[in-house]
């Protein structure tokens, strides 16, 4: 294994199709799509010790240094914003970083540089970045060194890292990342497996069975397009997902019927699209809306605004189906329109326009093969 050469991966965001909330309990079902933006990190020898990480997010380069497995960042550097904007990259290097010890490898010494096009001036939509850049970090760090990963082995890695940051988040945004397409996934049990990678090692946890981690591709509505509108509100998907679960509602009867239907209507969208069934697709969206907004007005949590409730009433006006994506809270809302209907689509954007939902071009990836 060598790390002499420069290496470049891409990654693309993603969008949740149906399952938020619901998808980061253990087992249960989601669906989620990958989308035609993309992140890139390219990976080469460092020219001093340690890990340098260049980001499009902040102005300029920053320098970490090994503190036994862990990276810290050197002295002088600017504040909490700029390192959040690092957190994600310096994760998955240290994670890869542990793999490479295990095969005898010393720390590496990397120069990182992310660009992203999921954001724009530094503001992002809400399609995935974070889950993007690890994915393409574990890539990119892997390859430098020679390591041949499966996808599912940089799925692990990705989420490894990331659950080291958040264990809460269930990883759909990396399965989409890592193969593209649109994904029938769930999620497996968080704390199981960073306990496994800590006891028994990370190469260890990249064979060992993970309890609950199911991921398949699916095929893409036949007559459908996907259409996202992004409401010009960032919001905190960690936020809303950790504040609802501080909340009494985890493990209450209304808990239990959420992932109950959740699981329901992701079952029932996954077999319309794998029958091509458009007309079922439609109506398990319509669906997954609804329970959406039942959560929405028993607990409060403000996921859906102002903003994504026009974005899906426009849909609705034209017999199509649309929802937030993600936590909702701002960020994005997805519709379903009939593809063959260009004046619908025309009209439902000028809508969107209309009531300050930006359309956004973000058309989902083909399946990626191995590299």
């Amino acid at each position: 294994m060598t790390g002499t050469r420069t290496v470049v991966r891409h990654a693309p965001g993603k969008l949740f199709v149906a399952g938020e909330y619901a998808v980061v309990e253990p087992g249960t079902p989601a669906i989620v799509t990958a989308v035609g933006r993309t992140v890139t990190v390219t990976v080469r020898a460092a020219d001093e010790p340690g890990v340098v990480i260049a980001s499009d997010l902040v102005a300029q380069a920053m320098r970490w240094r090994w503190r036994g497995d862990r990276l810290e960042v050197c002295p002088g550097q600017d504040g909490p914003r700029v390192r959040r904007a690092a957190a994600h990259v310096v994760s998955a290097v240290e994670t890869v970083a542990r793999l490479l010890a295990e095969h005898g490898l010393p720390a590496p010494q990397l120069h990182v540089s992310v660009s992203s096009d999921l954001h724009e001036a530094g503001t992002k939509f809400g399609l995935g970045s974070s889950g993007a850049v690890t994915v393409a970090a574990v890539a990119a760090v892997a390859a430098h060194h020679g390591l041949e990963l499966s996808l599912e082995s940089r799925f692990r890695l990705a989420l490894l890292a990331t659950a080291r940051i958040d264990p809460n988040g269930s990883g759909g945004d990396l399965a989409a990342s890592t193969w593209g397409g649109w994904v029938a996934y769930r999620a497996p049990d968080r704390a199981f497996v960073l306990d496994l990678a800590l006891r028994r090692g990370v190469g260890e946890a990249l064979r060992a069975p993970w309890p609950g981690l199911a991921v398949r591709p699916l095929p893409p509505p036949r007559g459908l397009r996907l259409e996202v509108g992004w409401t010009g509100r960032p919001a905190s998907t960690t936020s809303l997902v950790a504040g609802l679960h501080r909340r009494t509602w985890r493990g209450s009867a209304s808990h239990q019927d959420f992932i109950k239907t959740s699981t329901d209507f992701v079952n029932a969208a996954t077999d319309a699209l794998e029958t091509g069934d458009d007309g079922a697709l439609l109506h398990q969206i319509r669906r997954a809306r609804e329970e959406l907004a039942r959560l929405d007005a028993e607990e409060r949590l403000g996921i859906f605004t102002p903003e994504l409730t026009a974005l899906c009433a426009a849909a609705e006006a034209v017999g199509g189906a649309a929802k937030p994506s993600g936590a909702g809270g701002g960020d994005c809302g997805i519709a379903l329109l009939d593809a063959a209907a260009g004046h619908d689509i025309a009209h439902v954007r000028q809508r969107w326009a209309a009531t300050g939902v930006q359309p956004l071009s973000v058309g989902p990836t083909p399946e990626r093969n191995q590299e």
